[in-house]
Protein backbone atom coordinates (compact mmCIF):
# COMPACT_ATOMS: atom_id res chain seq x y z
CA UNK A 1 0.00 0.00 0.00
CA UNK A 2 1.48 3.28 -0.80
CA UNK A 3 1.73 6.00 1.88
CA UNK A 4 1.39 9.71 1.52
CA UNK A 5 4.41 11.81 2.17
CA UNK A 6 3.46 13.88 5.28
CA UNK A 7 2.73 17.54 2.98
CA UNK A 8 0.73 15.57 0.45
CA UNK A 9 -1.43 14.19 3.67
CA UNK A 10 -1.94 17.41 5.22
CA UNK A 11 -2.92 19.04 1.65
CA UNK A 12 -5.30 16.76 1.04
CA UNK A 13 -6.99 16.78 4.94
CA UNK A 14 -7.17 20.37 4.62
CA UNK A 15 -8.96 19.97 1.31
CA UNK A 16 -11.22 17.85 3.99
CA UNK A 17 -11.70 20.00 6.28
CA UNK A 18 -12.63 22.76 4.18
CA UNK A 19 -15.27 20.59 2.80
CA UNK A 20 -16.94 19.99 5.83
CA UNK A 21 -16.32 23.45 7.38
CA UNK A 22 -18.55 25.06 3.86
CA UNK A 23 -21.09 22.65 4.39
CA UNK A 24 -21.29 23.37 8.06
CA UNK A 25 -21.00 26.94 7.62
CA UNK A 26 -24.04 27.02 5.02
CA UNK A 27 -26.40 25.40 7.68
CA UNK A 28 -25.16 28.10 10.34
CA UNK A 29 -25.88 31.06 7.95
CA UNK A 30 -29.85 29.79 8.31
CA UNK A 31 -29.15 29.77 12.12
CA UNK A 32 -31.16 32.19 14.24
CA UNK A 33 -29.69 34.48 16.96
CA UNK A 34 -31.08 32.63 19.86
CA UNK A 35 -29.16 29.63 17.58
CA UNK A 36 -25.48 30.62 17.60
CA UNK A 37 -25.63 32.31 20.81
CA UNK A 38 -26.69 28.84 22.47
CA UNK A 39 -23.64 27.76 20.10
CA UNK A 40 -21.23 30.12 21.25
CA UNK A 41 -22.45 29.52 25.27
CA UNK A 42 -21.32 26.36 25.14
CA UNK A 43 -17.73 26.66 23.23
CA UNK A 44 -17.41 29.59 26.51
CA UNK A 45 -18.68 27.40 29.11
CA UNK A 46 -16.08 24.43 27.52
CA UNK A 47 -12.94 26.62 27.46
CA UNK A 48 -13.96 27.79 30.72
CA UNK A 49 -14.31 24.76 32.35
CA UNK A 50 -10.96 23.28 31.00
CA UNK A 51 -9.33 26.38 31.49
CA UNK A 52 -6.35 24.78 33.97
CA UNK A 53 -6.48 21.39 32.12
CA UNK A 54 -5.54 23.69 28.73
CA UNK A 55 -2.69 25.70 30.62
CA UNK A 56 -1.14 22.87 32.10
CA UNK A 57 -1.01 21.16 28.81
CA UNK A 58 0.27 24.48 26.94
CA UNK A 59 3.05 24.95 29.27
CA UNK A 60 4.01 21.17 29.69
CA UNK A 61 4.27 21.24 25.59
CA UNK A 62 5.73 24.55 24.32
CA UNK A 63 7.78 25.06 27.83
CA UNK A 64 6.66 28.67 27.26
CA UNK A 65 5.59 30.99 30.21
CA UNK A 66 3.73 30.07 33.41
CA UNK A 67 0.99 27.76 33.38
CA UNK A 68 -1.15 29.30 36.56
CA UNK A 69 -1.00 32.60 34.34
CA UNK A 70 -2.06 30.63 31.33
CA UNK A 71 -5.56 29.68 33.56
CA UNK A 72 -6.35 32.97 33.39
CA UNK A 73 -5.89 33.86 29.64
CA UNK A 74 -8.00 30.77 28.90
CA UNK A 75 -10.64 32.60 31.46
CA UNK A 76 -9.94 35.68 29.65
CA UNK A 77 -10.41 34.11 26.66
CA UNK A 78 -14.17 32.24 27.07
CA UNK A 79 -15.37 34.27 29.93
CA UNK A 80 -14.21 37.87 29.30
CA UNK A 81 -14.76 37.06 25.52
CA UNK A 82 -17.93 35.81 25.55
CA UNK A 83 -19.17 38.51 28.87
CA UNK A 84 -18.31 40.96 25.95
CA UNK A 85 -20.10 39.80 22.62
CA UNK A 86 -23.06 37.44 24.48
CA UNK A 87 -25.10 40.10 23.57
CA UNK A 88 -23.89 41.29 20.43
CA UNK A 89 -26.48 41.18 17.33
CA UNK A 90 -24.82 39.19 14.44
CA UNK A 91 -27.60 37.61 12.56
CA UNK A 92 -30.28 39.45 10.58
CA UNK A 93 -31.29 42.96 10.89
CA UNK A 94 -28.85 44.86 12.62
CA UNK A 95 -30.13 48.13 12.21
CA UNK A 96 -32.58 50.47 10.40
CA UNK A 97 -33.31 53.51 9.87
CA UNK A 98 -36.46 54.36 9.19
CA UNK A 99 -36.12 58.49 8.65
CA UNK A 100 -33.27 57.84 5.79
CA UNK A 101 -34.74 54.40 4.68
CA UNK A 102 -30.93 52.38 5.53
CA UNK A 103 -31.38 48.93 6.67
CA UNK A 104 -28.25 47.25 7.57
CA UNK A 105 -27.87 43.09 7.40
CA UNK A 106 -25.30 40.80 9.37
CA UNK A 107 -23.90 38.41 6.31
CA UNK A 108 -21.20 35.91 7.54
CA UNK A 109 -17.92 35.69 5.70
CA UNK A 110 -18.14 31.86 5.52
CA UNK A 111 -15.20 30.18 5.89
CA UNK A 112 -12.32 31.07 8.43
CA UNK A 113 -8.77 29.78 8.50
CA UNK A 114 -7.38 30.46 11.62
CA UNK A 115 -3.94 30.39 12.26
CA UNK A 116 -2.51 29.67 16.20
CA UNK A 117 0.52 30.73 17.60
CA UNK A 118 2.64 28.39 20.12
CA UNK A 119 3.25 31.51 22.41
CA UNK A 120 -0.63 31.80 22.98
CA UNK A 121 -2.16 28.11 22.21
CA UNK A 122 -4.93 27.08 23.89
CA UNK A 123 -6.62 30.77 24.69
CA UNK A 124 -6.73 31.43 21.02
CA UNK A 125 -7.96 28.97 19.78
CA UNK A 126 -10.68 29.50 22.51
CA UNK A 127 -11.22 32.85 21.69
CA UNK A 128 -10.85 32.70 17.64
CA UNK A 129 -13.62 30.29 17.73
CA UNK A 130 -15.82 32.19 20.17
CA UNK A 131 -15.71 34.95 17.28
CA UNK A 132 -16.13 33.47 14.31
CA UNK A 133 -19.37 31.46 15.53
CA UNK A 134 -20.98 34.39 16.89
CA UNK A 135 -20.64 35.80 13.40
CA UNK A 136 -22.02 32.67 11.75
CA UNK A 137 -18.67 31.46 10.17
CA UNK A 138 -17.06 28.10 10.56
CA UNK A 139 -13.26 27.83 11.38
CA UNK A 140 -10.18 25.63 10.49
CA UNK A 141 -7.23 26.17 12.74
CA UNK A 142 -3.94 25.77 11.68
CA UNK A 143 -1.87 24.98 14.22
CA UNK A 144 1.91 25.60 15.27
CA UNK A 145 3.85 22.09 15.20
CA UNK A 146 5.28 22.99 18.37
CA UNK A 147 1.71 22.89 20.35
CA UNK A 148 -0.19 20.52 18.38
CA UNK A 149 -1.07 18.39 21.43
CA UNK A 150 -2.82 21.08 23.30
CA UNK A 151 -4.50 22.77 20.49
CA UNK A 152 -5.89 19.52 19.10
CA UNK A 153 -7.07 18.46 22.69
CA UNK A 154 -8.77 22.65 22.62
CA UNK A 155 -10.28 22.31 19.38
CA UNK A 156 -12.29 18.70 20.80
CA UNK A 157 -13.64 19.88 23.77
CA UNK A 158 -15.11 23.18 22.41
CA UNK A 159 -16.07 21.60 19.26
CA UNK A 160 -17.59 19.12 21.13
CA UNK A 161 -19.56 20.91 23.30
CA UNK A 162 -20.73 23.23 20.60
CA UNK A 163 -22.49 20.34 18.45
CA UNK A 164 -24.11 19.36 21.47
CA UNK A 165 -25.62 22.55 21.42
CA UNK A 166 -26.78 22.54 18.03
CA UNK A 167 -23.76 23.29 15.84
CA UNK A 168 -23.40 21.71 12.81
CA UNK A 169 -20.48 18.62 12.56
CA UNK A 170 -17.12 20.31 11.06
CA UNK A 171 -17.91 24.03 12.06
CA UNK A 172 -14.92 23.83 14.04
CA UNK A 173 -11.93 21.81 12.64
CA UNK A 174 -8.03 21.72 13.32
CA UNK A 175 -5.65 20.75 11.08
CA UNK A 176 -3.95 17.48 12.76
CA UNK A 177 -0.63 17.12 10.47
CA UNK A 178 0.29 20.47 10.28
CA UNK A 179 3.18 21.74 7.68
CA UNK A 180 3.82 24.42 5.32
CA UNK A 181 2.20 23.06 2.73
CA UNK A 182 -1.08 22.31 4.37
CA UNK A 183 -1.34 25.66 6.07
CA UNK A 184 -0.24 27.21 2.80
CA UNK A 185 -3.35 25.74 0.55
CA UNK A 186 -5.24 26.31 3.90
CA UNK A 187 -4.43 29.97 3.23
CA UNK A 188 -5.20 30.00 -0.77
CA UNK A 189 -7.98 27.63 -1.01
CA UNK A 190 -10.86 29.02 -2.40
CA UNK A 191 -13.53 28.34 0.13
CA UNK A 192 -11.83 30.07 2.49
CA UNK A 193 -13.06 33.50 2.83
CA UNK A 194 -11.01 34.98 5.19
CA UNK A 195 -7.81 34.28 7.27
CA UNK A 196 -7.06 35.23 10.61
CA UNK A 197 -3.29 35.64 11.46
CA UNK A 198 -1.83 35.51 14.40
CA UNK A 199 1.66 34.55 15.07
CA UNK A 200 5.03 35.36 14.04
CA UNK A 201 5.82 38.61 11.34
CA UNK A 202 6.62 35.59 8.17
CA UNK A 203 3.40 34.09 9.25
CA UNK A 204 1.25 37.45 8.90
CA UNK A 205 3.02 38.53 5.44
CA UNK A 206 2.43 34.96 4.26
CA UNK A 207 -1.29 35.52 5.11
CA UNK A 208 -1.37 38.99 3.13
CA UNK A 209 0.35 37.63 0.27
CA UNK A 210 -2.47 34.59 -0.03
CA UNK A 211 -4.63 36.30 -2.06
CA UNK A 212 -7.28 35.66 0.18
CA UNK A 213 -8.64 38.37 2.69
CA UNK A 214 -7.22 38.63 5.78
CA UNK A 215 -6.31 40.21 9.64
CA UNK A 216 -3.11 39.88 10.50
CA UNK A 217 -0.76 41.62 13.40
CA UNK A 218 2.45 42.78 13.33
CA UNK A 219 5.14 42.55 16.00
CA UNK A 220 4.36 44.39 19.16
CA UNK A 221 7.41 46.48 20.87
CA UNK A 222 5.52 48.58 22.89
CA UNK A 223 7.82 50.94 25.41
CA UNK A 224 6.55 52.47 28.84
CA UNK A 225 6.99 56.33 29.53
CA UNK A 226 7.04 57.45 33.09
CA UNK A 227 6.66 60.47 32.93
CA UNK A 228 7.46 63.09 36.34
CA UNK A 229 3.69 63.20 37.43
CA UNK A 230 3.02 59.61 37.61
CA UNK A 231 2.76 57.63 40.61
CA UNK A 232 5.93 56.11 40.25
CA UNK A 233 5.69 52.64 42.76
CA UNK A 234 2.13 51.71 41.20
CA UNK A 235 3.27 52.38 37.33
CA UNK A 236 6.55 50.38 38.34
CA UNK A 237 4.05 47.69 40.02
CA UNK A 238 1.93 47.93 36.62
CA UNK A 239 5.18 47.28 34.23
CA UNK A 240 6.58 44.51 36.62
CA UNK A 241 2.84 43.14 36.61
CA UNK A 242 2.77 43.03 32.99
CA UNK A 243 6.18 42.29 32.24
CA UNK A 244 6.04 38.73 34.08
CA UNK A 245 2.54 37.72 33.30
CA UNK A 246 3.07 34.57 31.56
CA UNK A 247 6.61 35.61 31.04
CA UNK A 248 6.11 38.20 28.63
CA UNK A 249 4.30 36.17 26.19
CA UNK A 250 1.37 38.13 25.15
CA UNK A 251 2.42 41.09 22.18
CA UNK A 252 1.30 44.05 23.87
CA UNK A 253 3.80 43.47 26.94
CA UNK A 254 5.92 46.35 27.95
CA UNK A 255 9.66 45.86 25.81
CA UNK A 256 11.37 48.91 27.43
CA UNK A 257 11.23 51.90 29.94
CA UNK A 258 11.35 55.39 28.75
CA UNK A 259 12.04 57.97 31.70
CA UNK A 260 12.95 61.83 32.09
CA UNK A 261 16.42 62.58 33.79
CA UNK A 262 14.84 63.90 36.76
CA UNK A 263 13.34 61.14 37.94
CA UNK A 264 15.34 58.35 36.89
CA UNK A 265 17.45 57.56 40.29
CA UNK A 266 13.36 56.99 41.73
CA UNK A 267 12.30 54.90 39.27
CA UNK A 268 15.54 52.88 39.24
CA UNK A 269 15.14 52.49 43.00
CA UNK A 270 11.75 51.09 42.66
CA UNK A 271 12.27 48.56 40.23
CA UNK A 272 14.90 47.27 42.42
CA UNK A 273 12.84 47.37 45.11
CA UNK A 274 9.79 45.23 43.54
CA UNK A 275 12.70 42.84 41.92
CA UNK A 276 14.33 44.12 39.04
CA UNK A 277 17.83 43.16 38.24
CA UNK A 278 20.00 46.18 36.37
CA UNK A 279 22.52 44.28 34.22
CA UNK A 280 26.21 45.97 34.06
CA UNK A 281 27.58 46.78 30.64
CA UNK A 282 29.29 43.91 30.40
CA UNK A 283 26.43 41.72 31.43
CA UNK A 284 24.26 43.31 29.47
CA UNK A 285 26.41 42.65 26.22
CA UNK A 286 26.53 38.93 26.93
CA UNK A 287 22.91 38.43 27.67
CA UNK A 288 21.68 40.32 24.55
CA UNK A 289 23.54 38.39 22.35
CA UNK A 290 20.89 35.62 23.45
CA UNK A 291 17.89 38.17 22.57
CA UNK A 292 18.52 37.89 18.30
CA UNK A 293 19.28 35.15 15.88
CA UNK A 294 21.95 35.85 13.34
CA UNK A 295 19.14 37.02 10.61
CA UNK A 296 17.16 39.50 12.98
CA UNK A 297 14.30 37.83 14.47
CA UNK A 298 13.62 36.87 18.20
CA UNK A 299 15.61 33.55 19.86
CA UNK A 300 12.66 31.29 20.96
CA UNK A 301 15.23 30.16 23.37
CA UNK A 302 14.16 33.11 25.53
CA UNK A 303 10.23 33.17 24.69
CA UNK A 304 8.33 32.88 27.65
CA UNK A 305 11.38 31.29 30.13
CA UNK A 306 11.76 32.17 33.44
CA UNK A 307 14.41 35.08 34.48
CA UNK A 308 16.45 32.16 35.86
CA UNK A 309 16.61 29.77 33.04
CA UNK A 310 17.66 32.71 30.38
CA UNK A 311 20.71 33.84 33.19
CA UNK A 312 21.81 30.43 33.20
CA UNK A 313 21.58 30.61 29.30
CA UNK A 314 23.72 33.50 29.29
CA UNK A 315 25.81 32.48 32.25
CA UNK A 316 24.73 35.13 34.32
CA UNK A 317 24.85 35.28 37.93
CA UNK A 318 21.78 37.11 39.27
CA UNK A 319 20.52 37.67 43.03
CA UNK A 320 17.37 34.95 43.58
CA UNK A 321 13.87 36.48 43.45
CA UNK A 322 14.59 38.34 40.74
CA UNK A 323 11.60 38.74 38.01
CA UNK A 324 12.79 41.23 35.33
CA UNK A 325 16.59 41.94 33.73
CA UNK A 326 16.93 45.39 32.63
CA UNK A 327 19.58 46.62 30.52
CA UNK A 328 20.13 50.70 30.15
CA UNK A 329 20.13 51.69 26.07
CA UNK A 330 20.36 54.79 24.41
CA UNK A 331 20.23 53.35 21.26
CA UNK A 332 17.86 51.73 18.54
CA UNK A 333 17.48 50.02 15.91
CA UNK A 334 17.58 46.12 13.88
CA UNK A 335 20.79 45.29 15.51
CA UNK A 336 20.12 46.61 18.89
CA UNK A 337 18.43 43.76 20.90
CA UNK A 338 17.28 45.28 23.63
CA UNK A 339 15.14 47.94 21.41
CA UNK A 340 13.50 44.92 19.59
CA UNK A 341 10.40 42.92 20.82
CA UNK A 342 11.23 40.41 23.64
CA UNK A 343 8.18 37.95 24.73
CA UNK A 344 10.74 37.56 27.75
CA UNK A 345 11.06 39.42 31.37
CA UNK A 346 13.75 41.40 29.51
CA UNK A 347 13.29 45.42 29.55
CA UNK A 348 15.66 48.09 27.66
CA UNK A 349 15.48 51.25 30.16
CA UNK A 350 16.08 54.76 27.81
CA UNK A 351 16.60 58.08 30.02
CA UNK A 352 15.58 61.25 28.03
CA UNK A 353 16.20 65.15 29.61
CA UNK A 354 12.32 66.04 28.97
CA UNK A 355 8.93 64.35 27.91
CA UNK A 356 9.36 66.03 24.48
CA UNK A 357 12.73 63.89 24.22
CA UNK A 358 10.97 60.73 26.06
CA UNK A 359 7.87 60.93 22.93
CA UNK A 360 10.49 61.25 20.04
CA UNK A 361 12.00 58.46 21.60
CA UNK A 362 9.29 56.23 21.96
CA UNK A 363 8.29 57.26 18.29
CA UNK A 364 11.57 56.18 17.14
CA UNK A 365 11.29 52.79 18.95
CA UNK A 366 7.83 52.46 17.62
CA UNK A 367 9.18 52.99 13.95
CA UNK A 368 12.39 50.65 14.27
CA UNK A 369 9.81 47.81 15.49
CA UNK A 370 6.27 47.58 16.49
CA UNK A 371 4.87 50.38 14.37
CA UNK A 372 0.87 50.35 14.67
CA UNK A 373 1.03 48.19 18.04
CA UNK A 374 0.92 49.38 21.47
CA UNK A 375 2.41 51.29 24.25
CA UNK A 376 1.91 52.52 27.81
CA UNK A 377 2.23 55.67 29.11
CA UNK A 378 2.59 56.28 32.91
CA UNK A 379 1.20 59.98 34.05
CA UNK A 380 -1.53 62.58 35.89
CA UNK A 381 -0.67 65.09 33.43
CA UNK A 382 -3.52 65.18 30.85
CA UNK A 383 -2.25 67.51 28.48
CA UNK A 384 0.85 64.68 28.01
CA UNK A 385 -1.25 62.44 27.43
CA UNK A 386 -3.20 64.00 25.05
CA UNK A 387 0.21 64.95 23.18
CA UNK A 388 1.20 61.99 23.07
CA UNK A 389 -2.37 60.22 21.78
CA UNK A 390 -2.06 62.85 19.08
CA UNK A 391 1.52 61.50 17.69
CA UNK A 392 2.41 58.28 18.70
CA UNK A 393 1.91 55.43 15.42
CA UNK A 394 0.09 53.22 17.64
CA UNK A 395 -3.43 51.49 17.87
CA UNK A 396 -3.93 51.25 21.19
CA UNK A 397 -2.19 54.20 23.49
CA UNK A 398 -2.90 52.73 27.61
CA UNK A 399 -3.01 54.87 30.21
CA UNK A 400 -2.16 53.76 33.94
CA UNK A 401 -2.35 50.33 33.69
CA UNK A 402 0.11 47.39 32.83
CA UNK A 403 0.66 47.02 28.93
CA UNK A 404 -0.41 42.90 28.94
CA UNK A 405 -3.77 43.16 30.17
CA UNK A 406 -4.82 46.87 28.93
CA UNK A 407 -3.84 46.16 25.21
CA UNK A 408 -5.48 43.19 25.36
CA UNK A 409 -9.01 44.46 27.05
CA UNK A 410 -8.61 42.79 30.48
CA UNK A 411 -8.05 46.04 32.93
CA UNK A 412 -9.35 48.31 29.98
CA UNK A 413 -12.67 49.20 28.53
CA UNK A 414 -11.42 48.01 25.11
CA UNK A 415 -12.85 45.08 23.08
CA UNK A 416 -11.64 41.92 24.41
CA UNK A 417 -9.11 39.89 22.20
CA UNK A 418 -6.36 38.12 21.69
CA UNK A 419 -5.83 39.09 18.26
CA UNK A 420 -4.77 42.78 18.19
CA UNK A 421 -4.77 44.97 15.19
CA UNK A 422 -1.99 47.12 14.23
CA UNK A 423 -3.49 49.50 11.37
CA UNK A 424 -1.91 50.23 7.88
CA UNK A 425 1.02 52.00 10.01
CA UNK A 426 2.09 48.29 11.37
CA UNK A 427 0.75 46.44 7.79
CA UNK A 428 -2.65 45.14 9.40
CA UNK A 429 -5.92 45.52 7.87
CA UNK A 430 -7.50 47.61 10.74
CA UNK A 431 -6.36 48.91 13.90
CA UNK A 432 -9.20 47.33 16.03
CA UNK A 433 -9.09 44.59 18.92
CA UNK A 434 -10.89 41.97 16.56
CA UNK A 435 -14.22 40.75 17.66
CA UNK A 436 -17.27 39.07 16.16
CA UNK A 437 -18.01 42.76 13.87
CA UNK A 438 -14.68 42.39 12.08
CA UNK A 439 -15.85 38.63 11.06
CA UNK A 440 -19.01 39.51 8.92
CA UNK A 441 -20.07 41.84 5.96
CA UNK A 442 -23.16 44.04 6.07
CA UNK A 443 -25.30 44.44 3.42
CA UNK A 444 -27.17 47.72 3.29
CA UNK A 445 -30.91 48.06 1.81
CA UNK A 446 -31.43 51.50 0.73
CA UNK A 447 -34.53 52.80 -0.62
CA UNK A 448 -34.22 55.98 -3.20
CA UNK A 449 -34.90 59.48 -1.88
CA UNK A 450 -34.78 61.66 -4.43
CA UNK A 451 -34.71 61.16 -8.39
CA UNK A 452 -32.25 61.83 -11.44
CA UNK A 453 -33.84 64.93 -11.95
CA UNK A 454 -33.30 66.36 -8.13
CA UNK A 455 -29.70 66.15 -9.06
CA UNK A 456 -29.38 68.03 -11.67
CA UNK A 457 -28.35 71.89 -11.09
CA UNK A 458 -31.19 74.11 -12.13
CA UNK A 459 -30.21 77.26 -14.28
CA UNK A 460 -29.55 80.54 -12.97
CA UNK A 461 -32.51 81.87 -14.95
CA UNK A 462 -35.08 79.49 -12.47
CA UNK A 463 -33.29 80.16 -9.19
CA UNK A 464 -33.48 84.18 -9.82
CA UNK A 465 -30.14 84.13 -9.84
CA UNK A 466 -27.99 86.31 -11.94
CA UNK A 467 -24.78 85.12 -13.21
CA UNK A 468 -21.74 87.53 -12.86
CA UNK A 469 -18.28 86.93 -12.37
CA UNK A 470 -17.39 88.01 -8.75
CA UNK A 471 -13.68 88.91 -10.25
CA UNK A 472 -15.35 91.69 -12.28
CA UNK A 473 -15.86 94.73 -9.33
CA UNK A 474 -17.50 97.07 -11.57
CA UNK A 475 -20.22 94.55 -12.41
CA UNK A 476 -21.12 93.90 -9.26
CA UNK A 477 -21.25 97.37 -8.15
CA UNK A 478 -23.70 98.16 -10.96
CA UNK A 479 -25.93 95.53 -10.19
CA UNK A 480 -25.89 96.36 -6.73
CA UNK A 481 -26.76 99.86 -7.54
CA UNK A 482 -29.81 99.12 -10.38
CA UNK A 483 -31.44 96.77 -7.47
CA UNK A 484 -31.36 99.51 -4.40
CA UNK A 485 -32.77 101.74 -7.41
CA UNK A 486 -35.71 98.78 -8.01
CA UNK A 487 -36.31 98.59 -4.27
CA UNK A 488 -36.95 102.46 -4.01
Amino acid sequence: METLDKDLRSIQEVRNLIKKAKEAQARLATMSQEQIDAIVKAIADAGYQNREKLAKMANEETGFGRWQDKIIKNAFASKQVYDSIKDMKTVGVLKEDKAHKVMEVAVPVGVIAGLIPSTNPTSTVIYKALIALKAGNSIVFSPHPNALKCILETVKIISEAAVQAGCPEGAIAVMSVPTIQGTDQLMKHDDVALILATGGTAMVKAAYSSGTPAIGVGPGNGPAFIEKSANIPLAVKRIMDSKTFDNGTICASEQSVVVEACSKDAVIAEFKKQGAYFLSAEEAAQLGKFIMRANGTMNPQIVGRSVEHIAKLANLDIPAGTRVLIAEENRVGRNVPYSREKLAPILAFYTEDSWEAACERCIEILNGEGAGHTMVIHSENEEIVREFALKKPVSRLLVNTPGTLGGIGATTAIAPALTLGCGAVGGSSTSDNISPLNLLNIRRVAYGLREMEDLAEKPAAQTGAASIDLGDKEQLINLIVKRILAEM
